[in-house]
């Protein structure tokens, strides 16, 4: 599981062995690969991009063409042990309901994205004037998938609104594990493992 992207890595690390997933925004099955073949995981992927899913279904997946701000309302409750949304809130058009349908089919659910509020992206901002193009940002600001610019402080605010609990989260900065205290300034990625209450 080294060489999966780090976020999916501490994913993949919490995922307990057997366990039925549903990866929402699966790409082209990275983490579901890994999942099957390391820890005899019952996976299933939606995923928008046409060319993810036949990635994915060559790889031998059980991977459907969908979209979460639509698809995820068939999917009945608790069906699954594991809701995973690994860098795609941002790109949908409503997070909070698919948030809300990510702990409803899951009994527990993952979420990762980019920090909008990182030292490099504010910094940018002030003293740039435009909006960052970095390696965790790579698309110019007419082309980027991402329509919704969350924050750490952001989804913690939207997690205690929808009355979700956190029973788990993860920092990174690059590829490197960091600390809870100042994460919303110093982190670039953000993993939640969550709970409706």
């Amino acid at each position: 599981m080294s060489a999966l992207r780090p976020d999916l890595a501490i994913i993949a690390r919490e995922v307990r062995e057997g366990a039925r997933v549903l990866d929402v925004g699966c790409g082209d099955g990275a983490l579901m690969a890994a999942l099957r073949d390391t820890k005899n995981v019952d996976a299933r992927g939606l995923e928008l991009n046409a060319h993810d899913v036949a990635t994915a279904v060559s790889r031998g997946l059980s991977v459907i063409q969908g979209d979460a701000d639509t698809d995820l309302a068939e999917y009945p409750d608790g069906s699954f042990d594991y809701a995973i949304l690994s860098q795609t809130l941002q790109t949908t058009k409503r997070p909070d309901l698919v948030l809300d349908h990510l702990v409803r089919i899951g009994r527990e659910a993952f979420v990762s994205f980019p920090n909008f509020a990182q030292w490099r992206i504010r910094f940018a901002h002030m003293f740039g004037g435009r909006m960052p193009v970095t390696k965790q940002l790579p698309h110019l600001w007419y082309d980027t998938p991402n329509i919704h610019h969350v924050t750490i402080d952001d989804f913690r605010s939207l997690l205690h609104d929808r009355n979700i609990e956190i029973e788990g989260q993860w920092f990174l900065s690059g590829n490197k594990p960091r600390g809870d205290r100042f994460a919303n300034l110093l982190a670039q990625h953000a993993v939640f493992k969550l709970r409706r209450k």
